[in-house]
């Protein structure tokens, strides 16, 4: 049998009589314990004696210069929580009573001893206990601090509703989320409705009512109206909690401004709208091109044959005209899906302004008052001067049409400086410098709807006949081509800004345009026509038969390659569209050029981003043609790519 040693028990003894003290320790050695204990009998020695840990005080009630009562307040005062048991000689229950209500943990009489270790026992489990609960509320406060922290670092509200009353309680975040002061919202189902805009309300209570049925947690969004009229989206998740007949009680969640993160998905789902009609808008376009470069073409064909004296002359010139204004439109639909052929080069955008102001002030009338702004070191851009002329014209165009009863027409220039946290920087732009070109009205406005469509090519809020819809989407095109991006802001009746931001170039090189004479366009060479277009087809063939070329023709890669293992003599040049199927046009003349290393390449395409270069600008090694094109800039582009090879 193994022995087991006594816990130890600190005992201080507050007593006057050493006998009675010494029977205490006999008493506490009885039942088990190995006291270390100390007498005192006054308040002097007593003070001093607390500042040593004990397990538990017994203490007389009555002492010549001292008493529990005082004892006990003396360690209260202190903060201490050590376990105070009384231990008279005589003691009514009143007093005994008043005594434990003051803090004292238990009482017993000295003529009843035996009862000393359970005491002792009993009131230092009790102490164990409180002092775990007391660790266990300051961790509870403690997170409850954290939390109450974190809820209001990163702004979530706290909500929750007693079903069976309707009272609903809010957090001072939720109040100040839908722009309440602290501690003014109703704190009823009716307020918070009152809170939500209308469009949004049965939405609201419906999928609240819903998860409630289903036992489901409840996610709604819905948009507030602060005070000073800013729109602001709420999102909210809560959870109802039921009785044991599945009834429920009451509810609790949490919500969030997200009002920032809504915009941004919204930027994100336009710009991958834009994008779709991008892609649309530049097949239409590729289409459209080879037909309009067929009808100028057999037009001009028709008006070789038939000579300048047919009277038909006059109807043929009708036909071609009609097909150039055609080709004036596909091109802002390559505009807008950023594949127009460009050139390019630095620029100045207070020059670009100044070189076109004179014809602004023509266009958008007397009864229009325009002011120009700019910063003195506007820095420089890299841009196609024309497509930036387009841009300044249809947006004053825009502004103007916007004030039919005249108004203030405002054009400012600056730079700008964005970073990733710029509002004025949209989803997927880098941050850096931009320069930023502004114009503003004072029309009619644009409500938020018309605002997220105003870009989309073919919209146009205009009376039928009176606008193609192609002018902003045009302005969309260029902008995105070049690198930018633009935003536009509006209301009804407080007119619109139009906010344009371009990178700032370091470069310092330009486009160098070609002014040498024009090129002849008869020839001998042979030249392999690749086109999956019939009409286009034909019509390059009797061009270049016309001109005194030998015209090989192929409306696939696959007869190309046969064409060029089989044909037996030199081919001297390419002429293939980028877009074929089976494989795209570079990647053929890769194939032709294993066969015929000498051969020269011209492509011509609908636009200038089919392979070829990105961003529309001409890749050195090759040369290109845009539809459509005339017959003679055709033979033109021909006669002097083949001149070039024979120069090198």
């Amino acid at each position: 049998m193994t022995d087991t040693a006594a816990p130890r028990l600190r005992v201080l003894i507050l007593e006057d009589e050493m006998l009675d003290a010494e029977l205490m320790v006999a008493e506490l050695k009885r039942a088990g314990f190995d006291p270390i204990w100390q007498r005192v009998d006054n308040e002097t020695e007593y003070e001093a004696a607390l500042a040593a840990d004990f397990d538990v005080i017994l203490s007389d009630f009555n002492m010549p210069a001292f008493d529990a009562v005082r004892a006990l307040g003396l360690l209260r005062a202190r903060g201490m929580a050590t376990p105070f048991i009384i231990v008279s000689g005589s003691i009514g229950e009143e007093t005994a009573v008043r005594v434990l209500k003051s803090g004292a943990t238990d009482y017993l009489l000295k003529d009843r001893l035996t009862r000393l270790g359970p005491a002792v026992t009993s009131a230092i489990d009790q102490c164990r206990l409180q002092q775990a609960k007391r660790q266990a509320d300051r961790a509870l406060g403690a997170a409850e601090e954290r939390m109450r922290f974190a809820l209001e670092a990163s702004r979530v509200g706290i909500w929750e509703v007693d079903l069976e009353t309707g009272v609903v309680g809010w957090s001072a975040i939720l109040e100040a989320l839908h722009g309440l002061p602290p501690g003014t919202f109703g704190g009823s189902s009716p307020a918070f409705l009152a809170c939500v805009d209308p469009e949004d309300r049965e939405r609201v209570v419906a999928a609240t009512a819903t998860a409630a049925t289903q036992r489901i947690d409840s996610r709604v969004m819905y948009r507030t109206t602060w005070p000073d009229g800013s729109v602001h989206w709420i999102s909210s998740i809560g959870r109802s909690f039921y009785d044991r007949d599945g009834t429920p009680l009451r509810a609790a969640g949490i919500a969030m401004d997200v009002t920032e993160h809504r915009a941004l998905e919204d930027q994100y789902r336009q710009s991958q709208k834009m994008e779709a009609f991008g892609q649309l808008a530049g097949g239409i376009a590729h289409d459209f091109n080879n037909l309009l470069t067929a009808i100028q073409g057999f037009a001009g064909l028709l008006s070789d044959e038939l000579g300048p004296d047919s009277p038909h002359q006059a109807d043929l010139g009708e036909i071609q005209r009609a097909a150039a204004r055609a080709a004036s439109l596909t091109g802002q639909l390559l505009a807008f899906s950023r594949r127009q052929v460009v050139q390019p080069c630095r620029l100045d955008l207070r020059e670009s302004l100044a070189s076109i102001q004179t014809m602004l002030r023509r266009l958008i009338g007397e009864d229009i008052e325009i002011t120009v702004a700019t910063g003195r070191d506007i820095w420089p851009i890299t841009a196609d001067p024309g497509q930036i002329e387009q841009v300044l014209l249809n947006l004053t165009l825009n502004a103007r049409d916007a004030m039919p009863h005249g108004g203030k027409l405002l054009i400012e220039l600056a730079n700008v400086e964005l970073d990733g946290a710029s509002a004025a920087l949209p989803v997927g732009a880098a941050p850096g410098p931009y320069v930023r070109l502004a114009v503003n009205d004072t029309g009619v406005g644009m409500t938020a709807m018309t605002c997220e469509r105003i870009f989309e090519p073919f919209f146009t809020t205009k009376e039928v006949g009176k606008g193609t819809g192609l002018g902003l989407s045009t302005v969309y095109g260029i902008v995105k081509q070049n690198g930018g991006h633009i935003k536009v802001t509006s209301e009804p009746g407080r007119g619109s800004t139009f906010t344009v931001h371009l990178p700032r170039t370091d470069s310092a090189t330009a486009v160098a345009v070609d002014t040498g004479p024009p090129a002849p366009l008869a020839g001998a060479e042979t030249v392999l026509v690749v086109e999956d277009d019939d009409a286009l087809r034909e019509l390059v063939r009797r061009s270049l038969d016309r001109r005194g070329y030998r015209a090989l023709v192929a409306a696939t890669p696959d007869q190309a390659l046969i064409a060029s293992n089989h044909h037996g003599q030199a081919i001297h040049l390419l002429l293939s569209d980028v877009k074929l199927p089976q494989m795209n046009g570079p990647a053929l003349a890769e194939q032709i050029l294993k066969i015929c290393p000498g051969l020269r390449v011209l492509f011509m395409s609908g636009h200038a981003a089919d392979g070829i270069v990105p961003r529309g600008e001409l890749e050195s090694r090759v040369a290109f043609i845009q539809k459509p094109f005339t017959l003679d800039k055709l033979l033109r582009k021909v006669r002097e790519v083949l001149d070039a090879a024979a120069v090198s």
